[in-house]
């Protein structure tokens, strides 16, 4: 694991930032999606992380342009030995209220995001002890080497310790429970902006904090972020000119969007794998016309559901070339992809039907099916057709479906049979998802998002030893291993890999990053 970080690429990494910033502007942008929460370690979910980070830093993250980890809040880090990584924190960092960041900082929220009810478990996975050495340098030590650890420190922001006691904040907000805490609704980092306001499901505003200790390359004063869940809604303020950019334009809009001489589209492929998970846990499935029996526990009910999918018509149809059919997981940027596990199951209606005659479901069943509505690119829409797809086979799926906010803390409840999921990959490599996806629910990140309730002995072997395997061969072959592995047991049924379109004014500048985040600090509005 090489964890030393050049004096070449900081000087790079501050050149970029001390770049001349143009004349100020306000931004205001828009998405389908809403937040659930501004607890920073209380729901893992990539359109709030994104905006998370505009208040909130963690000790590195990735450089937009590169995607190379760069120092943020710590500025260099080193291992004292194979299991000890000693962090060297920046100095002079104030937090938004004044006070200053120190150890005892980093030291808290780390250890915030280990606790129960923080959903940022598979970022801390290995992490034994975080230890401060003086009040700039603090340790963490490892259960093993972990190969990763620098990239999934991207994802774990800093919180005040003394602003979380004092507002009755020290754990993260459980997203499962109706409790609220003050994190939940209010916000205090050391970024680039201060949270001046949140309306639930109507916007959001930030201002240039002042006292930030970085430059700004862009020019951007004001953030206004309105969730628009209505596609015609979210697509006519973009052509009026009420917001700036649009994350998310339907794919049957962008002729149009990109024709137009005053508007832009930039394209980019996104990280982020569209696949649909399955309960197989329970022993029957709640409102399933099938008693006594889970018939998703039955690899070749699975299989069929996979089959009966006919995803090149939904590419072609509704994503209209924004989703690339996959049989993987992961996307192809992932470490562990290959050629030979992004191959699906052939579609085949015929083979389907025979594989549930097989399993005792000649006549089919009826099974719940829950998706999102405000989330991935044509989400309802998609999951409307497989419904008809399934409905060829027998298979009476009841579809139900949900705005983001509610829809993810309703599925890690595991109140859905069958659910639509999109997973992105912020370390870039494949464990990520397998510990958070089909490693068997346990303590310390383990099934984080397996709310299918996936089990395979083999499965957890491979992925308890990828955590610690440091040659890099052993390693690469283990998480193809693992993720053939999924696919072999039908572990979940994969769609698609989605293709990111942002939308915008000719007068915005910035630049597409594939985990579909706005960095703000790059934006500039001429």
């Amino acid at each position: 694991m090489k964890l030393n970080f050049s004096l070449l690429s900081i000087a790079a990494a501050v050149a970029v930032l001390a770049a001349p910033a143009a004349q100020a502007k306000p931004f205001k942008w828009s998405s389908q999606g809403e937040i659930s929460t501004w607890d920073i370690h209380s729901q893992n979910n990539a359109l709030q992380s994104g905006l998370h980070a505009n208040v909130y830093e963690s000790l590195v993250y990735y450089n937009s342009k590169t995607f190379e980890v760069e120092p943020v809040l710590a500025t260099s880090w080193k291992e004292v030995s194979p299991t000890q990584v000693r962090f060297t924190l920046r100095t002079g960092v104030k937090f938004h209220d004044g006070s200053s960041f120190t150890a005892d900082d980093a030291v808290y929220s780390l250890n915030r995001a280990m606790a129960k009810t923080s959903n940022f478990t598979p970022f801390v996975q290995g992490i034994t002890k975080v230890a401060k050495v003086d009040a700039n340098t603090i340790d963490v030590f490892l259960a093993a080497p972990n190969p990763v650890l620098v990239r999934q420190m991207t994802e774990l922001r800093m919180m005040s310790k003394a602003w979380a006691e004092k507002n009755k904040s020290v754990e993260p907000k459980d997203m499962k429970a109706s409790d609220e805490n003050f994190a939940h609704r209010n916000a205090m980092g050391t970024g680039p902006y201060t949270l001046e306001s949140w309306q639930p499901d109507v916007k959001m505003v930030f201002k240039r904090n002042p006292n930030w200790w970085g430059k700004m390359d862009g020019n951007v004063t004001e953030i206004v972020y309105t969730p628009i869940k209505s596609a015609a809604t979210r697509i006519a303020a973009l052509l009026s000119g009420e917001v700036d950019m649009v994350l998310d334009p339907t794919p049957q809009d962008l002729g149009r969007l990109r024709s137009s001489p005053d508007l832009k589209v930039v394209d980019g492929v996104e990280n982020r794998t569209i696949f649909l998970g399955m309960d197989q846990f329970r022993d029957e499935l709640p409102g399933s016309n099938i008693k006594g029996k889970n018939p998703l526990k039955d690899q070749r009910v699975r299989k069929a559901l996979y089959q009966a999918i006919d995803v090149n018509t939904i590419s072609r149809n509704i994503m209209r070339g924004l989703g690339k059919p996959t049989g993987a997981l992961v996307a192809p940027q992932v470490a562990g992809w290959t050629e030979t596990v992004g191959k699906r199951f052939p579609y085949d209606v015929e083979a389907a039907k025979k594989l549930l005659a097989e399993a005792g479901y000649a006549d089919g069943f009826e099974v719940d099916f829950a998706c999102p509505n405000n989330r991935y690119i044509n989400d309802e829409a998609i999951c409307q057709a497989v419904t008809a797809m399934w409905s060829r086979i027998g298979v009476k799926a009841k579809l139900r479906t949900q705005p983001v906010a509610t829809y993810f803390p309703m599925i890690q409840r595991y109140e859905a049979s069958i659910y639509m999921l999109g997973w992105g990959v912020p370390t870039f490599d494949a464990l990520y998802s397998l510990q958070s996806l089909v490693r068997t629910v346990g303590q310390g990140g383990d099934g984080n998002y397996n709310v299918g309730r996936y089990s395979n002995q083999r499965m957890d072997y491979l992925v308890d030893r990828i955590k610690a395997e440091t040659d890099a061969p052993v390693r690469a072959r283990m998480l193809t291993e693992a993720l053939q592995l999924s696919n072999d047991t039908v572990s979940h049924i994969p769609l698609h890999d989605q293709v990111i379109p942002w939308a915008m004014k000719k007068n915005i500048e910035l630049v597409h990053r594939a985990d579909n985040r706005v960095d703000m600090r790059l934006v500039k509005v001429n």
